[in-house]
């Protein structure tokens, strides 16, 4: 086994040939060693994000540890660049899905709903509900798990088979009807 001073000396393709003859890990290491920087400097671009930048470097490691032998590379750092900028990609892709919401930031209607729900007061409750009951269908059905069943909008969306879009319409005019309504009947 060659000593570390050595193992630096190996150019990128020596070691790629050398770690998918030997699979030895110390090959791998060196060569992502070298491009460390480099691939956190990609991450960084895309990811916009210490933390995630860090994280995608070391999930990349641990993914191409046992499979990069099996890839054919002509030049590692053109390849290892296409392959971190992918990952980063995908890491974005799937971080779409997820729908961020500041219940701290709630507005006057929202705050006035749910202090009528969280009142003692029944008839405020009572006019509330049949409030609630004048609304439209999916207007109803979207207020109802969203504000009483304390639902996210995927688990609408999942429960009713409304699209996204459609869940967060239905709420914001739900809401909207409904405290016309309340003020209808003075609260």
């Amino acid at each position: 086994m060659l000593k570390n001073t050595a193992i630096s000396k190996l150019s990128d393709e020596e070691l790629l040939s050398s770690y998918k003859e030997s699979s030895k890990k110390n090959y791998i290491s060196e060569l992502f060693n070298r491009y460390l920087p480099f691939l956190y400097g990609v991450c960084l671009k895309y990811l916009k994000d210490v933390d995630k930048a860090q994280d995608a470097v070391l999930q990349l490691y641990k993914s191409l540890l046992h499979s990069i032998a099996y890839y054919e590379i002509d030049v590692f750092r053109q390849w290892i660049y296409s392959v971190t900028k992918n990952h980063c990609l995908q890491i974005l892709r799937n971080e779409e899905h997820f729908i961020e919401v500041d219940f701290d930031d709630n507005d006057e209607e929202t705050d006035k709903i749910f202090s009528i729900l969280e009142d003692d007061n029944k008839e405020q409750t009572t006019i509330l509900m049949d409030c609630l009951m004048k609304l439209p269908e999916k207007q109803r059905v979207s207020i109802t798990y969203f504000y009483l069943d304390a639902l996210s909008y995927a688990e609408i969306v999942d429960k009713t088979g409304y699209t996204l879009k459609n869940v967060k319409n239905y709420i914001q005019n739900g809401k909207r009807n409904l405290l016309i309504c309340l003020e209808k009947n003075d609260l």
